[in-house]
């Protein structure tokens, strides 16, 4: 199954006093690179959060946050508003934003959660209320979310996975009929060659036939595009057994793509032929094409 680094969830959640909105969203990364906001003030969530989702998922960039808030006065026993704190981060947001306007600069508006995220501003009234049960529910909700976020990465997946099929078909053709041209063209080229070698032997007087048929047979065998087109047809197949292949193959893919195009790229170069040259220039453009689709497979 093919699966895409993209995808987007999110989910309302409410329990031990609070309500909370969880947020996660993904496009695609060389690795794992993960981007929490949590609130710093619930003691464990981070760490707890970090190794549920490195679980789920292998490769992306993701961010996920989560904004939390006391759901009546019943949250009002537990924890309270630093009021020296909350007045400081008031007064260090309203100078960002003055120093932002007079740049010209646009900045979102700041949320309550944004403000009680800030570490200091929320804090337990007692020493016998912690933020256990809070951390408890949270880490219950996350596993719904991460099945909701993976299954839109799925479900993205499988349209790719139709896409760079359909992408995989014709470079399959079109290097089907570059080995029909170049069939063509190695009668043709012989022709020329023995012709060339007839050419040089009348009006050279004392030239070495030998010497002159083997430059001759070294210029035949660097036009040659039987490798490439090789390879070329095991790229294809072993493209079509990653799409098959149940894990990550996204890293493989990658790599598969620079030797498509490394081959694709060779044939243009020895072409020697204008047909096989316009077969050469649409597989890279088919092979482009695939690669912008492949940087998003996990």
């Amino acid at each position: 199954m093919t699966v895409s680094m993209t995808g987007f969830a999110a989910r309302k959640g409410q329990g031990a006093g609070f309500v909370w909105v969880w947020d996660i969203r993904s496009v695609n990364g060389k690795g794992l690179d993960l981007r929490l906001r949590l609130p710093d003030w619930v003691d464990g969530l981070e760490l707890a959060v970090r190794t549920q989702v490195q679980k789920a998922l292998s490769r992306g960039t993701v961010s996920l946050s989560v904004k939390v808030a006391a759901e009546g006065a019943e949250a009002g026993a537990g924890l309270q508003v630093n009021t020296p704190v909350l007045a400081a981060v008031l007064a260090a947001v309203q100078q960002v934003e003055n120093a932002a306007m007079q740049a010209g600069v646009t900045l979102a508006q700041a949320t309550a959660a944004d403000v009680l995220a800030v570490r200091g501003v929320l804090e337990t009234a007692s020493a016998e209320a912690d933020t256990a049960p809070l951390r408890a529910a949270l880490l219950a909700d996350l596993p719904a979310l991460l099945a909701e976020f993976t299954e839109m990465r799925a479900a993205e997946g499988a349209a790719m996975h139709g896409v760079i099929a359909a992408q995989l078909d014709q470079i399959d053709a079109l290097t089907r009929a570059a080995i029909t041209e170049a069939d063509l063209r190695r009668d043709a080229a012989a022709g020329a060659l023995r012709a060339a070698l007839a050419r040089v032997l009348d009006h050279a007087e004392g030239a070495d036939e030998g010497r002159v048929a083997q430059e001759l047979a070294l210029i035949a065998v660097k036009q040659d595009v039987t490798e490439e087109l090789d390879r070329l047809t095991a790229h294809v197949a072993a493209a079509r057994a990653l799409l098959a292949d149940a894990g990550p193959v996204g890293r493989k893919f990658d790599f598969l793509m620079q030797e498509f195009m490394r081959e694709a790229n060779t044939l243009c170069s020895k072409a020697q032929s204008l047909a096989l040259t316009r077969i050469g220039l649409d597989l890279k453009t088919v092979i482009d094409q695939m690669r912008e689709q492949v940087q998003n497979v996990e």
